[in-house]
């Protein structure tokens, strides 16, 4: 019987310690989407009241953490006891090293934008320099003026 130097004697699986199986590789790059996403779930968890605001401090910059503090105790997307839900998130990079994004978010029958801008540091990570809300009640199902 020779004895496979690659692996410890106990050892009796073939796998290489430190392979991932290409399955668990996507699931990984799943979990990191695009800084625009992460940033609009975390806006979203302290907006919502589910985060307390601090947990933004060390990713925000400039003028963005008080902004957040400031619409936070309102929890202008906790309405109703309905938990919102991130729609849609796009993002544009006007300049190097800056990320415009809005985001639609869902609570209820309410749908409301919020518009962020994220600037990335020369420690190469990504920060929220301003939040913006907005957005009415989603009116119900009304017939337009053309019946359509």
């Amino acid at each position: 019987m020779s004895m496979d130097k690659t692996r410890p004697a106990a050892r009796r699986d073939q796998r290489r310690p430190g392979t991932v199986p290409p399955q668990q590789v996507r699931q990984r790059t799943a979990r990191h989407p695009h800084p625009h996403q992460w940033f609009a779930e975390r806006l979203l968890a302290v907006l919502s009241g589910r985060r307390p605001v601090h947990w933004m401090l060390g990713h925000t910059i400039g003028e963005a953490y008080d902004q957040l503090a400031e619409l936070a105790p309102s929890s202008p997307f906790g309405a109703e006891g309905v938990r919102p839900v991130l729609r849609h998130c796009h993002g544009a990079q006007p300049a190097t090293g800056v990320v415009e994004a809005f985001a639609s978010i869902a609570a209820g029958d309410r749908v409301r934008a919020m518009a962020f801008r994220l600037e990335r540091g020369t420690d190469l990570r990504w920060r929220c320099a301003a939040v913006e809300l907005g957005g009415e009640p989603v009116p119900h199902a009304r017939p337009t003026p053309h019946g359509r």
